[in-house]
Order: structure tokens, then sequence, then C-alpha cells
């Protein structure tokens, strides 16, 4: 039994050692070569390099003392090993990727014109760094804390909070960087944030079909037929008329949904059909852990 949790606990912990090396990978590749902003505490850091040429693996262990011991009071022991994981790999490959691009064995991504493309591209290797970091339980402290207090506490998507944070710290950041460079910024952070939060629900998209009929049971038998779905049937009461009603509830993939769509129609031309997003399934037919 102890052997197995080892190998679980190493299991866990690697994914966010590389989310961390992707995360300074990007910052140090794409933001601060072109002069762009981040947001939270790493935003901190990058305008102490810009101001003091402070390097951001030195400001990024400092800053994140005093956070690390308020996610060990409110995260507890547990989720706060692998925020110290998360800070102490992050702080390892900035200071690693300061000396790679100091030896010249890297030379970072600059361009005088074309920020989008570098916007772009800081947005998808910091939002894939941190989703990777926090789908396995990390943090690497700064906001991240925070954003993972108001996620257990309130339920609320981690990229919508960190995204309000930072847009905070970078409209305080005007003081210091052109406006322009603030817009680039924008796009990073919102490209960060969707990506965050794409990582954190799945990358596997299917619809949900709740499907209201009287012939509900009929739906059901050809759709477990010809499609090899499976559908529940849920037994309900319509408010207005008081007369009872059947609901197939099915989840397909988007491939799947015009013809779910056409052997509902074909059934029943007057089936009352509700679609939601589903972006994780797990499950026969779908995808297994």
């Amino acid at each position: 039994m102890k052997r197995f949790n080892i190998g679980s606990q190493f299991k866990q912990v690697i994914p966010i050692v590389l989310g961390t090396a992707l995360y300074a990978f990007g910052l140090l590749y794409f933001i601060i070569p072109n002069q762009l902003m981040e947001g939270g505490v790493t935003g901190v850091t990058v305008l102490l390099n810009y101001a003091f040429s402070i390097p951001p693996s030195l400001s990024t262990l400092i800053l994140n003392i005093p956070l690390f011991f308020l996610g060990w009071k409110i995260l507890g022991g547990r989720q706060i090993v692998y925020t110290g994981v998360g800070i102490g790999s992050l702080t390892f490959f900035l200071w690693l990727f300061e000396k790679l691009i100091d030896v010249g064995w890297i030379e970072p991504f600059t361009t005088e014109h074309d920020f989008i493309l570098a916007a772009l591209y800081a947005g998808v290797t910091l939002g894939g760094g941190l989703g990777i970091v926090f789908r396995f339980g990390g943090t690497t402290g700064g906001s991240d804390i925070v954003a993972r207090i108001f996620n257990r506490k309130f339920g609320w998507s981690m990229g919508q909070v960190l995204l309000g944070i930072d847009i905070l710290i970078i409209g305080l950041s005007l003081l210091y960087i052109p406006k322009e460079k603030i817009l680039y910024t924008l796009v990073a952070v919102f490209i960060a944030s969707k990506v965050i939060d794409f990582i954190q629900e799945g990358a596997y998209s299917a619809r949900a079909f709740m499907i209201i009929s009287d012939y509900a049971h009929e739906i059901a038998e050809i759709v477990t037929r010809d499609m090899e779905r499976g559908v529940t049937i849920i037994p309900a009461i319509g408010a207005y008329s008081k007369q009872s009603k059947y609901v197939a509830y099915c989840v397909v993939s988007r491939e799947e949904m015009r013809r779910l769509h056409q052997i509902v129609k074909s059934v029943d031309s007057k089936a009352f059909v509700i679609i939601n997003d589903v972006h994780d399934v797990h499950g026969e037919g779908f995808r297994e852990e």
C-alpha cells in the first residue's frame, strides 16, 4: 500500500513540474523579451525586472514566501505540498532558463512589429502551463492560490478569477508600460484564461440531449440500437398540463449530433429537445481514465 501511494504522488508531481517548466519558458521566451506584462505576482516580478533588472527567479521566490504560508493555512497540508512543489519548480525553471538565455543556448523570441504573434504564443504557453498545474492539483503560488481558494469555496472558474486579478494588476502597470503593450498583454491574458479552462474542463467535448416526448421509449430504443449509445429514461410531469411525460437523456459526440436529431424528428417531430455542452465525459463509449 505504501509503495502504491508513493507512485501515485509521483505521478501527481511530475505534471506539475512540467507545467511550471512550460510557464517559465513562456514568460522568459515571449513575455519579457517583448516587454509585455503578466498578471498577479508574476506581473510584479516582471515589473521589478523591467525597473531594477531583478531576476524573475529571485523575486518570484521572495514574493511567494508569505503566500505559501497563507496557502498552508487555508488549502491544507496536502494542497500546500503541491503548492510548494509548484513554487519550487517554477523558481528553478526560471533560474535555469535565465542561465540558458545568458549563455546564448536559448535565443528569446523578439519582434519589433508583430506583437500579436508574441501575445498569442505567450497566452498558449502560459495558459497551457498553468492549466496542467491546476488540473493535477497544484499551484505556482501568487494569485494561483487565490484562484484555487475561490474555486474551492465558490466554484468559480479558476481561469475567470485569474483573468479578473490579471486585469487589475495589468491596469496598474499602465504607469510603467506603454498602452499598446498593455493591449497586447490583454490578448495574451485572455488566451491564457481560455486555455486554462480548456485543460481544466477536458479536451473532449460532447453534447447532452434532453428529449421530452410522448415517444421517449421509442426514441431510446432506436438510439440504443442504431447509434449504440446509452439512454436514460426519466419520468416527469408537465407543470402546466399536469400530464405525465418521459425525458430521454443521452450524451453523444459532436459528430453524432446530426444523426440523433434525425432520429428524434423521424419519431416525434414535436419533441422538445434541450442540448447542453459537455466538456468532459468518462465511461463506456467515451474517454476512460
